[in-house]
């Protein structure tokens, strides 16, 4: 496996999640300083790193964001987090920081929970373009 990226963010998702696979692509889209890498939590990457963080990969239901080094977010947190760096006015979104986290979570769970539901689910994970692979760590 190769070594983490440099100075890059790695976004943790479902994999076989459609909400998921749809953000993934926007927030390719919106990133234009080139700051994530991506990696499914179905993955061998995306495994290893929940596990190197003492997090159950069996309990995982949200988009994990881990920053370089040793820190991560969760949940609401990860999402607002991820928006600091996204063009298009989406950074604004981290004002919602200020919220309380059981308030945010809360949300968020309800979305997370039903996510399969409401945006259906994939038999396998996305298989990105040529260009784009770089972006994904496997």
């Amino acid at each position: 496996m190769d070594a983490l990226p440099k100075n890059k963010k790695i976004i943790l998702f479902d994999g076989v999640c459609n909400l998921c696979d749809g953000t993934v692509k926007f927030i390719i889209e919106h990133d234009k300083k080139d700051v994530f890498r991506f990696a499914s939590l179905q993955s061998d990457f995306g495994k290893k790193m929940v596990a190197e963080r003492g997090l159950d990969p069996e309990a995982i239901d949200s988009v994990i964001l881990i920053e370089p080094g040793v820190v991560y977010y969760r949940k609401s947190t990860a999402a607002l987090e991820i928006s600091r760096h996204l063009s298009g006015g989406y950074s604004l979104l981290k004002n919602f920081l200020g919220l309380p986290e059981g308030f945010r979570d809360m949300v968020y769970d309800l979305i997370a929970k039903n996510r399969y539901k409401w945006f259906g689910k994939k038999e396998n994970c996305m298989i990105p373009t040529p260009e784009l692979k770089a972006k994904f760590l496997d």
